[in-house]
């Protein structure tokens, strides 16, 4: 095999990424094989710095973003693909060497779907919505435990995590509800880490607060009816280049908000919506669906008549997607336009 550092060797470059080795397949002007090699962690950034400008295809997994904006720096044009897109192009059986042609193949592809990539400001972004929504998780998981625990002493409480909070000082200051004193020094101790577990929250709520008072895509998300703080950062965490996506059907489906299609024969089958994308702000925005088709007929205007009208045809599930997905195209509106809301437009 050929040196493939030599200047004009290489066109396209396919990197199978992993945690300490890496493969990497190129090929040159020609579509021939220039380079089939195997690289530790510590080389590849050294490796690929060497390397004249060129196409570079990586698998959207974890850390490819990092590596995207490495290999950028040296002027290198990154494009990450979906792996389930990679796929098709593996030949045979699958190992390393193999991942990595098929991703060098598939980069070239020129109706191909690429990832678009995120800058640190917006993983850090997503980063404190995964450490919340784990803190949740947490919480929620304790406060079961609680209620659960309380129920084998004969106390029970409703479910909610409010009624636990206004329960349990009640419940650890009764003296008559024959629980043992060691009994009532765990159950203050779970109270204790429920507390923390809610200042934590908090904490990530006033960052993502303050984060969002300094962005104007925030401010201009936040304008839409079921769109909140939390949607509208994860929004911007999740969306690097807006223009990515032709129009708002294209964020829509790309959030798993439009039906799955099974169609065959010129004979169109349509299923339930795709789930397919970021399932995280998918629920965001399917919740604040709900929120809005909760108090639609309160209002007369037109969204909230047709709100109304999907609500009472198909019921509250349905009309909350039909909502979210109305939210994201609008989102798509908003950010490609640089404008805010208008309801009169709508």
């Amino acid at each position: 095999m050929k040196d493939c550092t030599v200047k004009g060797e290489i066109k396209v470059l396919g990197i199978d990424l992993a945690k300490n080795s890496f493969q990497l397949h190129g090929v040159n002007e020609s579509d021939k094989p220039a380079l089939r090699k195997k690289l530790s962690r510590n080389k590849v950034t050294a490796f690929v710095a060497k390397l004249p400008p060129c196409l570079i295809g990586l698998e959207a997994c974890g850390g490819a973003h990092y590596w995207a904006r490495t290999f950028a720096k040296f002027g290198h044009e990154v494009r990450m693909i979906a792996p389930q897109f990679v796929k098709p192009y593996v030949k045979s059986n699958k190992n390393d060497a193999v991942d990595a042609e098929a991703i060098c193949e598939a980069v070239q592809r020129p109706n191909m779907r690429f990832v678009p990539g995120k800058n640190i400001e917006q993983q850090d972004i997503q980063s404190m919505h995964r450490i919340r929504s784990l803190l949740v998780s947490r919480r929620t998981a304790q406060v079961n435990q609680i209620r659960g625990l309380l129920m084998e002493y004969g106390i029970v409480i409703p479910k909610g995590i409010a009624h636990v909070r206004k329960a349990i000082p009640e419940i650890l200051e009764d003296a008559e509800n024959s629980l043992t004193p060691l009994f009532r020094e765990l159950l203050n101790e779970l109270y204790e880490e429920m507390v923390h577990l809610d200042e934590r929250i908090g904490t990530l709520e006033q960052k993502l607060q303050s984060i969002s008072l300094q962005n104007k895509d925030c401010q201009r998300l936040l304008t839409i009816p079921g769109v909140g703080l939390l949607t509208a950062t994860a929004m911007v965490a999740a969306v690097s280049d807006i223009n990515v996506f032709k129009n708002g059907r294209e964020l829509a489906a790309w959030l798993g908000l439009v039906p799955k299609q099974h169609s065959t024969g010129g004979k169109p089958t349509l299923m339930g919506i795709s789930k397919r994308g970021d399932n995280y702000l998918r629920m965001l925005l399917i919740h604040g669906g709900r929120t809005v088709v909760r108090v639609a007929g309160k209002y007369q205007d037109k969204r909230n008549r047709w709100i109304s009208e999907v609500d009472q045809r198909r019921g509250k599930n349905i009309s909350a997607v039909a909502v979210a997905n109305k939210n994201a195209r609008i989102a798509w509106a908003l950010l490609s336009k640089s404008e805010n809301y208008d309801a009169a437009a709508v």
